[in-house]
């Protein structure tokens, strides 16, 4: 609209809101044209690893899913001969891999890359950059405790709870004949309460009360939380609430109590801090924690919506929980009002199409770090 306004100071204000649409319509389908012609022309940005650590394979692997936005031109053990690769293969990125870098890491000839105007990345950044999550279990404990990225972002605290209480208030208002609505059909589609509340862990493991309209057949004694668990319990009102997510409507009410933001990682029950917290070891040398550096989870408020809830699924094992919560510590990490209003748009967009976010089916892997190596 500003830039509407300058060239055409005259404009009324529709008038100039529609030539502000008009505009960035116009810039999204530029971009979307530009980028589709790069894929069709094979373009992709070229990057060369140095390292063969366990994390420099798991981002060839998403290297080689993504055939149109990368190409990898080669694996190294070392940077012995790295002059000679860039050279040859002419990189637009190098990937240091190194899983112990005493006494490895060639630095001269980084330098030298740099110079030229390659950029040169942690794989650590890379694996970020290319799936929207940590690797939590190859995470050296010093990154996470020394950093300071995490939850450093002083405008997003208070811009996210401002967002929340106008947001509660406000829908509240708007939504009540719905929300009235949804609680006649909840009463005549199965016996039982028309909410759901259960306790979960707030911000520092508080708990509170989370309210839900009831989309399951109320059970017996106690029971799995795992929706896979709980499938022929899911009632038809409750199947539809699910899919538009109209069932976290109530949370209004968590929101305008302070318990919960409209973004954040989503609370976790009570009855599975235990299972999450204090059990297996399996993921991490850290004593007592099956999740590492879990606590640093709950050091933020928890929200409707999350980076987790719209890059991945419903969790049903601790070990799609624990995938969700490596997107958690992404959004930990990267705390920003930008990115919250990038989770805002993507909650949108999966509400209004009623499709859960899954993992895309990627294919396998086609590419190696044997055969990369051999060709290097």
């Amino acid at each position: 609209m500003a830039v509407a306004y300058h060239l055409l100071p005259e404009l009324r204000f529709t008038d100039s809101a529609l030539y502000a649409c008009l505009i960035v319509l116009v810039l999204l389908l530029g971009s979307r044209v530009y980028g589709g012609g790069r894929h069709l022309r094979g373009a992709g940005e070229r990057l060369l690893i140095v390292g063969t650590s366990p994390l420099a394979r798991l981002v060839i692997e998403e290297i080689a899913r993504r055939p149109h936005r990368y190409a990898l031109v080669g694996v190294v053990e070392d940077g012995s001969d790295l002059d000679r690769l860039v050279a040859a293969r002419r990189p637009d990125r190098i990937v240091v891999a190194f899983a112990d870098r005493r006494g490895r890491l060639p630095l001269s000839r980084l330098v030298e890359s740099r110079a030229k105007g390659i950029r040169v990345e942690d794989v650590v950044e890379t694996y970020e950059n290319l799936t929207g999550k940590l690797a939590l279990e190859l995470m050296p404990p010093s990154r996470v405790i020394f950093s300071p990225e995490f939850g450093s972002s002083r405008v997003q605290p208070r811009f996210a709870r401002a967002l929340s209480l106008l947001v509660a208030v406000t829908g509240l208002i708007v939504l009540a004949p719905v929300m009235a609505l949804i609680a006649l059909a909840i009463k005549l589609d199965s016996r039982g309460p028309v909410f759901f509340v259960q306790q979960r862990a707030g911000l520092y493991r508080v708990p509170f009360n989370l309210i839900k309209f009831r989309t399951m057949r109320p059970a017996a004694g106690r029971h799995s939380e795992w929706e896979r668990d709980n499938s022929n319990r899911i009632t038809r009102c409750g199947r539809w609430l699910r899919r538009f997510r109209l069932d976290e409507l109530p949370q209004l009410i968590n929101m305008l109590r302070g318990d919960m933001n409209l973004v954040g990682p989503r609370p976790h029950p009570m009855t599975n801090l235990e299972l999450l917290v204090l059990t297996a070891r399996n993921l991490s040398e850290v004593s007592g924690d099956a999740i590492p550096y879990y606590s640093l989870r709950c050091s933020v408020r928890p929200g409707i919506t999350g980076w987790a809830q719209v890059r991945y699924r419903y969790a049903n094992s601790l070990e799609q929980e624990v995938e969700k919560i490596r997107y958690d510590f992404y959004y930990l990490q990267h705390l920003s009002v930008w990115l919250d209003i990038r989770i805002l748009f993507e909650t949108v967009r999966i509400v209004l199409s009623g499709h859960r976010p899954v993992e895309a089916e990627l294919p396998e892997p086609q590419e190696t770090v044997e055969a990369h190596r051999e060709s290097a």
